[in-house]
């Protein structure tokens, strides 16, 4: 059997992935930090020499975003240290390198949907780091594929599992209705994941749910469809980082257009709407 090494496993992409790549032509190898620290360049030439994987799927990442802003360090060896580590090591033995990025790498000005070709600027450590480990990916690895999602929510902690929790315990909640972009169930991002890996359509790709909202949008929905009662209050992003000053800049427009899947094969991610519905009936009930 082919065999994948999935680095980041516990994380909600790497759980998706073992989902839905169970039963199939793989065999995976699952990593996380405890066993394979991608920071070091000489324990990942090691371990992929030892596996000799057809393909790496780098689900590994720092993602807090307002902790980037203070942990540097600890950004750059993960979001852009790590890739470039995984991408030396995947070129030195033939595999095939899968590394997921994000809408981040953005400044978030625009009001159209950003495609593959257009300029990143991003205005945060977290995108800074992310787009840094993008370039390592393309300068060291060639049969790579950089993946950008965002809005990302699975078996985890994430956005959509913190507003339920608050909804128990609240009567309304304070969400920004100024920010848009595009939720993405884990699941669907595993789904394209697993679509590219056999072939040879090397590049970078957008990989998002149909459609978009806003964070209020969101939250509204995910009330509505698990009959949650709590009030929705809306608020821009200027209120919000009123009252939390600490918080890093986010893209105020970060709708991603999957437009190099329609060129390279015609893949069609689900609409946002009922890849939530797929997910609240498996999850939540």
């Amino acid at each position: 059997m082919k065999k994948i090494i999935i680095t980041g496993c516990n994380g909600q992409l790497g759980r998706a992935m073992n989902k839905e790549l169970e039963g199939s032509e793989y065999e995976l190898v699952n990593t996380d930090v405890a066993e394979l620290d991608i920071t070091n360049l000489d324990d990942v030439i090691a371990f992929v020499e030892k596996e000799k994987p057809y393909a790496i799927v780098n689900c590994a990442a720092y993602t807090a975003v307002d902790a980037c802003e203070v942990n540097v360090d600890l950004a750059y060896r993960i979001n852009a240290i790590g890739p470039r580590n995984l991408a030396i090591a995947a070129e030195k033995f033939g595999a095939k390198l899968v590394h997921v990025s994000t809408d981040y790498v953005f400044g978030g000005d625009g009001d159209r949907p950003y495609t593959e070709f257009d300029e990143p600027a991003p205005k945060s450590m977290y995108g800074t780091t992310k787009l840094a480990g993008e370039e390592f990916v393309k300068r060291f690895s060639k049969h790579y594929f950089i993946v950008r999602t965002a809005w990302l929510y699975g078996e985890g902690k994430n956005f959509l599992r913190t507003m339920l929790r608050l909804s128990e315990s609240h009567d309304e909640i304070t969400v920004v209705d100024d920010q848009l972009g595009s939720p993405t169930s884990a699941a669907e991002l595993a789904r394209a994941i697993v679509w590219l890996l056999p072939t040879e359509s090397y590049g970078t790709y957008h990989g998002t749910c149909e459609g978009f909202c806003s964070w209020a949008d969101f939250t509204e929905a995910i009330f509505r469809k698990t009959g949650k009662s709590t009030k929705v209050v809306r608020v821009s992003t200027a209120q919000y980082m009123e009252a939390h000053p600490e918080s890093a800049a986010r893209p105020a427009y970060s709708v991603l257009d999957n437009y190099m899947l329609r060129l390279t094969g015609g893949y069609t991610f689900a609409d946002w709407e009922s890849a939530l519905d797929e997910y609240l009936k498996e999850y939540i009930g």
